[in-house]
């Protein structure tokens, strides 16, 4: 039976050499792979003393298969980033090979052990996993490694619940924790499992408590799901304030222009560049959470509004993309989505791709899409080929520097969608504020000033048409 169990076998496995055939060799899968670069720089004694007393020291961990170490690393790297913003000092960050996550504990009960005493070793106090863990595999790693252990997950959640500034903003984070931590929920020792019934000798609370009662747990579920429907309640409320805005420059026929694009791209930088908005620019993931719009005019005074939105990143958590479907309506509902990509970034194909999947979930897949490649001014000219590869029709730009801010200008005016009627009319002086509408919703064709008032030939909305009817002229 030996003998045929090993005819089954890649000769060099059956008789114990260095390879096991096809697949990888044993030393890389047993290894824990320390992925470079990701420690956090202490600039000085003041700031030392000062994380060590407000922020947590943190170990990243990850799992990937074959053929895919980059994008783990640039994944874990971006984790890195994230719990920066979250306020952590990252010590660490280890990668496993395997073909598939262990369920039990993410990494394996071996390589568990490992991440111990990697922590130990470094003094942290966290482990952050770099995908959403369930709720049986971080209690099972927690129960190993013997600190705190969190998921990429709850670290976006966390960075949200931070920068969320709007009443709508700061439902929806709320909305979005809850919904992660409700089956989450864990109990520790007898405190959660304790009911109100019974004696008072026995933990009862007496007369007038006594019956099958309700675990502590229990009656935490409850308040969660009670509160998740008082805050989708308040979600729903403020829709039609926004939708009322929104219907506004419809009516008025305003052109909308959303810029998108993954956090940190520089999308804020490249809003304030365009419009001198004045908007929050910080190197930071995720320091916009609140759509920000603001009005400009084109190069012949066309009125359009640009739109500041949420960043996105890999791995959104769908309670998140659920919860800000209100913000990403102002991408849906425009008429342009200029696509910043950080033109710098290790991978900015993954960046496209995330986008892309996201703009699909909240049906923004057909408006028209303008792609930009940012920070243009840390790029080589040799990677600049790479990037024209990516979207053959972009457009380069530093916000920082300004180089290409003109042309991104011109792209976007030339992309706005042109009013519907085009009219010919003689407009009174007396009716200035007619003019003065073509202007800012409108595109002259021509105008002229003659003795009894303006003759103007022009493309405007159907509402704008109709109040421009009783002066019409032939051509």
């Amino acid at each position: 039976m030996f003998g045929a169990a090993q005819a089954l076998q890649d000769e060099a496995t059956a008789y114990g050499g260095d390879s096991d055939g096809d697949q990888w060799d044993r030393e890389e899968r047993h290894a824990l792979r320390r992925v470079s670069g990701l420690s956090t720089e202490l600039e000085d004694v003041t700031e030392v003393e000062y994380r060590q007393v407000r922020m947590e020291n943190v170990v990243l961990v990850g799992v990937y298969s074959a053929g895919s170490l980059d994008d783990a690393e640039n994944s874990l790297r971006e984790l890195s980033a994230l719990a920066e913003t979250a306020g952590s000092v990252v010590l660490d960050g280890v990668l496993q090979r395997r073909p598939h996550p262990d369920p039990a504990t993410y990494v394996g009960r071996g390589k568990a052990e490992e991440l111990k005493a990697i922590v130990e070793q470094v003094g942290a106090d966290t482990v952050i996993a770099d995908v959403e863990l369930a709720p049986s595999q971080r209690r099972a790693l927690e129960d190993v490694i013997k600190v705190k252990v969190i998921d990429r997950t709850a670290v976006i959640l966390d960075i949200f619940a931070q920068h969320a500034k709007t009443r709508e903003g700061k439902a929806q984070v709320e909305l979005a924790q809850l919904e992660y931590l409700l089956p989450r929920l864990r109990g520790w020792g007898d405190s959660m499992s304790r009911q109100a019934g019974g004696q008072v000798g026995a933990g009862g609370a007496g007369m007038g408590s006594r019956g099958p009662g309700e675990t502590k747990i229990e009656l935490d579920r409850r308040r969660i799901r009670n509160r998740m429907a008082l805050l989708r309640k308040q979600i729903k409320g403020f829709a039609p304030a926004r939708d009322a805005k929104r219907s506004e420059r419809k009516r008025n026929v305003i052109p909308a222009v959303a810029i998108a694009g993954y956090t940190n791209a520089g999308k804020s930088s490249l809003l304030n560049r365009l419009t001198h908005a004045g908007v929050l620019v910080e190197n930071a993931l995720f320091a916009t959470l609140d759509a920000t719009v603001r009005r400009t005019e084109t190069a012949d005074g066309r009125v359009f509004t640009l739109a500041d939105t949420v960043g996105f990143v890999r791995s959104l958590p769908t309670q998140l993309v659920e919860a800000f479907r209100s913000t990403l309506e102002e991408v849906a509902g425009s008429d342009v989505i200029v696509h910043v990509v950080d033109g710098s970034h290790p991978d900015p194909a993954g960046q496209l791709a995330t986008v892309h999947d996201v703009l699909a979930d909240v049906g923004a897949r057909e408006v028209r899409e303008i792609v930009v490649f940012n920070k243009m001014d840390l790029v080589p000219e040799s990677e600049r080929l790479v990037l024209r590869g990516l979207a053959p029709d972009a457009v380069f730009v530093s916000s920082r520097t300004g180089e290409g801010i003109d042309e991104l200008r011109r792209v976007v005016e030339e992309a706005l969608p042109l009013p519907e009627v085009e009219v010919r009319a003689l407009v009174p002086y007396d009716r200035g504020d007619l003019i003065s509408r073509i202007h800012e919703t409108g595109q002259f064709l021509e105008q002229n000033h003659e003795g009894s008032g303006t003759r103007v030939h022009a493309r405007v909305s159907e509402r704008l048409a109709a109040e421009l009817a009783p002066y019409a002229v032939a051509a």
